[in-house]
Formats: C-alpha cells, sequence, structure tokens
C-alpha cells in the first residue's frame, strides 16, 4: 500500500527516510490556529491528524498517510515560531537556562479511496534544558538565518544544538518526527492485516 508523508518539512522527509519504507510527500492545507481553550497536548495532536486527513481525502487510492506537528511549550505557553527579531530574542531569553517541553504528534491514518477506515495516534513529550544564552550568542544566532522557520525559533540539529545541554525523552521527536513511535504505528497497521476496502 502506498504510503504518504502529509508534510512540507525537509526535516521530516529526511527523517522518514531512515525508516527505510518508500514514500511520498504531499503538502496539507491545514490552518494552524489554536483555540482558546486548547492546551498544548491537545492542539499539536488535532494539526498532526488534520494534516494526515487533508492529505488522504485528495487520494484515489488506498494509501496509508503520515501527519505530524510538532510545538514548544514553555510554562504553559507555546511558544510559535518567530515573527521577528525581537518576537525571537524574547523567546530565546525565556528559554536560557531554563528547562522547555517539546510535544510532538505524529498520526497515521488509512485511507481506502473514499474515507478515512482507521487512525491511531501518539504524541510524545521531550524535556529539553538550554544553557545560559547571552544577547551575543543570541544575535548571532539570528544571524544565520536558521530560526525563522522553526518552533520557538531554534533547530537542535542545526546551529541552535549548541544551546541544549540535556534532552530527556526522543530526539527525533524534537526534530520534528519520532522514529520510534512512528515505526510502531505503522507495525499496528501491519500487523492487524490492511483494514477492508469496502
Amino acid at each position: 500500500m502506498r504510503l504518504l508523508l502529509a508534510s512540507s518539512s525537509p526535516r521530516r522527509r529526511e527523517l522518514l527516510t531512515l525508516l527505510h519504507r518508500p514514500f511520498d510527500c504531499e503538502v496539507p492545507e491545514v490552518e494552524e490556529l489554536r483555540g482558546a481553550n486548547e492546551n498544548a497536548g491537545d492542539y499539536v495532536t488535532r494539526l498532526a491528524e488534520e494534516k494526515a486527513q487533508t492529505v488522504s481525502q485528495r487520494q484515489q487510492t488506498p494509501c496509508l498517510v503520515i501527519g505530524s506537528d510538532t510545538l514548544i511549550s514553555f510554562k504553559g505557553q507555546v511558544l510559535e515560531k518567530p515573527e521577528s527579531y525581537e518576537h525571537f530574542s524574547q523567546m530565546m531569553k525565556q528559554l536560557s537556562g531554563q528547562t522547555h517541553q517539546v510535544l510532538t504528534s505524529v498520526s497515521v491514518c488509512h485511507w481506502n479511496s473514499h474515507r478515512v477506515v482507521a487512525r491511531e495516534t501518539a504524541l510524545v513529550t521531550t524535556q529539553v534544558e538550554f544553557a545560559a544564552l547571552s544577547q551575543e550568542e543570541i544575535d548571532a544566532y539570528w544571524a544565520t538565518g536558521e530560526p525563522h522557520d522553526k518552533a520557538a525559533g531554534y533547530g537542535i540539529q542545526g546551529y541552535g544544538g549548541k544551546f541544549v545541554k540535556r534532552i530527556e525523552g526522543s530526539y527525533f521527536a524534537v526534530v520534528g518526527l519520532p522514529l520510534y513511535e512512528t515505526e510502531q504505528l505503522l507495525r499496528m497497521f501491519e500487523m492487524t492485516g490492511e483494514v477492508d476496502e469496502r
């Protein structure tokens, strides 16, 4: 059965290749807007499921679709992608010398050509401790261009990795796709056999 990754992220695409499963990518069209009473875990899970759902609905043949989303939470506040240098600098100062949470949800849905017949989702939370950052380090990091498209303005797999003192949880989830959980979800579909195609 065809496997699709519902993502425009080159990082997620690179990670999924590590599972040695052939797949194609399609960009999902999902509005990333958090509900007023939606907590971080529910929000990131909903986005992952919506990404998989929207790509599924475009398909004319049966397939499995993977959707994933990542966000960063600090003291109950969701830290989004930086809107400006000022926003980025503020977030870096918040994270400096502190521990924050990276929440990544991965959802796999089975599409039978006209509806979703099964869905499995996992939520992974990783604790990330930052070193104390100077303003000079913050400014130099912004100048690399790396922070612009990343939640909370940093990437652990790039220049931002030098700020990370310790993690407790899944490194791959912090990058954007928890490999262990993704593999386990795919195996669940394999172990149970393909859901009927009616």
